[in-house]
């Protein structure tokens, strides 16, 4: 069995070599590339792409030193893009017996699946399983569900027969050839009379990457060829039996419960599950679909986390996907970014573009009709801005601009400074800071049924946010501690914002202004420590309109400037704001917080508010408010995998970057030399990739 905690794993294949996080999927202490002769005795294994000719080096060096030789193989929840696009894997197996496709000999699988499994694995994976298929994922995750296009109604049954990739090593060692696959079409036909009948091509042979089987021969009368590539959970769901050589889809059809007949001897069949036409003395046991998905996704299978590079469970990579695909369906077909300018275009790029999605860039709208844009495209602004001709490109596309604006949990350093966001809000119905309408924050807060699940998923990822002592912008210098002033009084903070940025504009009425805020504070608290910290873009010099500091400085205690917040947060017993983020993030904190304006967090009986929101009647708890604002509305894209995903995998991030480099106070001259070529240099390789 593959174990031990020091193992030095010789590895021949260069894209074996430079897939990321190869040590953690192998339990690795180090990789040795290409080892001559001599070294040999210091190794514990060697690796190779399953049995794959390629692979042939490896096991030949293997067996001339007496060596164990593991095959890898791309796991069964793979990526969100097709392996040949050259996306790295979030799971792979590794089979120190065989392989799972090589029916002709034992595999470490096989073994698993004729020994009785855990009870407690098999409710783990009816769970999974549950997941799964809520989420549609399979091992690649970037095709477009079913549509009435692609599968018209009918009231005739529907056979799925399933094409697989020419030569491919699953088919060649699952005892099948090219005449399998004629006899399967031909069986397809005969055993549903009246049936339609749909082959399904391989992914890759509809990207014209390889060749197919089905697809180069003759198809029978009546028999419907899908050329396009569709979910295949969605696709499994509408019909009544699947035909299979060794294709997965045929043990996700076990799993979605639609019989399956094998024509080869793929990893699930011989068991029980599958009508086949092959056998396989060695498979003993019989097995529920069930029970060969506990072994093969829960034990053989092994999963790395892309963010953290570590190993990881099922279900973590289950979660990835699921966002990773969701962001990817949202963003299908065109967006138009409109007046965006050129430093952010690169930043924005990846939250609104996918496998099926592009976005265009255009200075105002006139330019977007020049580029194509049409009817159905969507439209976006950042924040509050009105592009030139945006009514006119409204008008023509039929579709109303949303708004896109920096997320709550968003880098190691400002926005202004041009340091790349981690997280973006896009919203389609206002602006989240804007309570004059309503926004799609607004309607997830008040109409969400937040399940025990997700409330607890809240709460974990809200301790993880404290702990970590993480905000919006992770930069500031440390406080000392309580002051010796503030001994036997309410500490109050207060902190600043920019008076023209548009969520002072938008979400505030009567009080707009700092210095307004600090007076009104000290005559409700006229006790209270006041302690003041101005915005870090005005600290920094990125902005202006922070207030009079002379004259706010004449009604608070302590100026706070450059302090980094969490540390501001922990020695205040309350905070008092405009609309600042920083009023949420004393939220997370079990903090007590009085608003004066209308940001979004307010409203629902979780502040103390002077303004009245009438639409904001339901009354929410701390980690509902965090499930909304945090795992549900905004997206997260991490620069280093070159991956979108959670909220989770951003916060890992956001902690370890402020570990290993804390980011410097958020004071400091705009001019200071060192600052100036940071942000010039952010600045052009925003330009260079726009």
């Amino acid at each position: 069995m593959i174990g031990g905690p020091s193992r030095r794993i010789a590895v021949f294949s260069r894209g074996l070599v430079r897939l990321p996080h190869l040590r953690a999927f192998l339990g690795a202490e180090s990789i040795v590339w290409r080892p001559g002769r001599r070294r040999a005795r210091k190794l514990d294994a060697v690796a190779g792409w399953g049995m794959r000719p390629t692979a042939g080096r490896a096991r030949g060096y293997a067996a001339e030193h007496d060596l164990p030789y593991w095959a890898i193989e791309d796991g069964f929840l793979r990526s969100l893009r097709l392996g040949s696009s050259g996306t790295p894997p979030l799971s792979l197996i590794v089979d120190d017996c065989g392989v799972y496709y090589d029916a002709g000999r034992p595999s470490r699988l096989e073994h698993m699946l004729n020994e009785d499994p855990a009870p407690e694995l098999v409710a783990q994976a009816e769970e999974l399983v549950s997941l799964i298929r809520r989420d549609g994922l399979s091992k690649y995750n970037a095709a477009p569900p079913v549509d009435s296009g692609v599968l018209p109604p009918t009231t005739r049954r529907r056979v799925l027969v399933v094409d697989q990739t020419r030569d491919d090593m699953a088919v060649l060692l699952g005892g099948a050839d090219a005449s399998s696959f004629a006899d399967m079409m031909r069986a397809a036909v005969d055993e549903n009379r009246g049936a339609e009948i749909i082959v399904k091509l391989h992914p890759e042979t509809i990207a014209g990457r390889k060749r197919g089987y089905l697809s180069e021969m003759p198809i029978p009368d009546g028999v419907r060829m899908l050329d396009r590539d569709v979910n295949p959970l969605d696709l499994v769901r509408r019909c009544e039996r699947v035909y299979t050589v060794s294709s997965q889809l045929g043990l996700e059809a076990l799993l979605a419960g639609v019989p399956v007949s094998c024509h080869g001897m793929p990893f699930y069949a011989g068991w029980g599950a599958t009508a086949d036409r092959l056998t396989c003395s060695r498979r003993e046991r019989r097995r529920s679909p069930l029970e060969i998905f506990a072994a093969a996704y829960l034990r053989y299978a092994r999963y790395v986390d892309p963010v953290s590079g570590e190993r990881c469970c099922a279900r973590r990579a289950v979660d990835l996907l699921a966002t990773a695909r969701s962001v990817n369906e949202a963003n299908r077909g065109t967006t138009i970014c409109l007046g965006m300018q050129r430093w952010k275009r690169a930043q924005l790029r990846p939250f609104v573009t996918g496998t099926g999605g592009r976005a265009v860039f255009a200075r105002n709208g006139r330019q977007a009709l020049r580029k194509g844009a049409g009817a159905g495209d969507r439209i976006l602004v950042w924040g509050e801005r009105e592009p030139p001709g945006l009514s006119l490109l409204e008008s023509r596309t039929g579709t109303t601009a949303g708004r896109v604006e920096d997320g709550f949990l968003r880098s190691v350093g400002l926005g202004s400074d041009f340091v790349r966001p981690f997280s973006l809000t896009v919203d389609w119905q206002g602006a989240h800071y804007d309570p004059g309408r309503p926004s799609d924050l607004e309607v997830l807060l008040a109409g969400t049924e937040f399940t025990p699940e997700l409330r607890a998923r809240a709460a974990s990822l809200r301790r993880r946010i404290v702990q970590s002592r993480l905000s919006k912008y992770n930069i500031g210098r440390h406080l000392p501690p309580r002051p010796p002033a503030a001994a036997g009084k309410r500490i109050v903070l207060v902190p600043g914002q920019v008076e023209d940025d548009v969520s002072v504009q938008c979400g505030c009425a009567d009080i707009r202004t700092n210095l307004a805020l600090v007076q009104v504070v000290r005559e409700s608290v006229p006790d209270a420590f006041i302690a003041y910290k101005p915005h870090p873009d005005i600290v920094a010099r990125n902005r202006r309109r922070g207030g009079d500091m002379p004259l706010i400085r004449k009604f608070i205690d302590a100026d706070w400037s450059g302090a980094a917040i969490h540390d501001c947060l922990s020695l205040a017993d309350e905070v008092h704001t405009l609309s600042s983020l920083t009023g949420f993030e004393a939220l997370l904190r079990g903090k007590v917080v009085a608003t004066y304006g209308g940001p979004f967090y307010a409203g629902w009986g979780l502040t103390r508010d002077r303004l009245r929101f009438a639409r904001r009647t339901r009354r929410l708890t701390i980690d509902e408010l965090v499930a909304g604002a945090l795992i549900l509305y905004p997206r997260y894209y991490d620069w280093e995998s070159d991956m979108v995903c959670d909220c989770e995998a951003i916060v890992e991030r956001l902690a370890g970057r402020r570990t290993r480099s804390p980011a410097p106070a958020d004071a400091g001259p705009l001019l200071r030399p060192d600052r100036l070529l940071q942000r010039l240099g952010r600045y052009l390789l925003g330009w260079a990739h726009a």
